[in-house]
């Protein structure tokens, strides 16, 4: 079983597992329109159907296994402002996908860069991940800019490669190395 040690501290957030006292803040950005835009098969959730959702995140506190998500709650003064996950896609390839979703009340201040920043130091240090790799929406352009803040590079468009809201769209794949992680955290540091 690999688990951060908790909380994660950043200057500003504080990232830990969630849990059920955590539903009334992830309601407020999960019954959004504008959160869940680009969500796949997503839309604005009841009350009760963030119930099942925290629930189900609260179980994702460590990766035990190839296929399991490591979901943290990030937290300031306000409570709960968004989440940050880790999925590990690949044992042998040592691969992980990120993912990140966070209250619009929030944004433009590098909040969910620093939290998303925090994950990933783990997931190269201590985890040991070899690669990470993000996808959106291609026309989600705020979370294109966010992967490329995190110095991560767009490895592909996949043209009309699914199905979104009834109609083909294209997916945008971004990625960073595990050495280009931690030659960029030196250069920084």
């Amino acid at each position: 079983m690999f688990q951060p040690t908790y909380p994660i501290r950043t200057e500003r957030l504080t990232l830990r597992p969630i849990t059920l006292d955590d539903l009334d803040d992830v309601y407020a950005w999960q019954s959004r329109p504008d959160v869940v835009r680009w969500m796949l098969g997503a839309g604005p959730r009841t009350r009760e159907q963030s119930l099942s959702s925290v629930t189900a995140m609260a179980r994702e506190d460590a990766l035990r296994a190839e296929g399991d998500c490591l979901t943290l709650a990030v937290t300031t003064g306000a409570g709960v402002i968004g989440t940050v996950e880790l999925v590990w896609r690949s044992e042998a390839d040592r691969t992980a996908e990120l993912g990140y979703v966070f209250h619009p009340d929030h944004g433009g201040r590098g909040l969910a860069t620093e939290a998303a920043t925090a994950l990933l130091d783990w997931g190269f240090g201590q985890f040991g991940l070899h690669r990470v790799y993000a996808r959106c929406h291609g026309d989600n352009e705020a979370s294109a800019r966010m992967m490329a803040r995190l110095g991560m590079r767009q490895e592909a468009r996949h043209v009309e490669s699914y199905r979104f809201g009834g109609q083909w769209a294209d997916q945008l794949v971004f990625a960073v190395l595990g050495r280009e992680w931690r030659a960029r955290g030196a250069a920084a540091g």
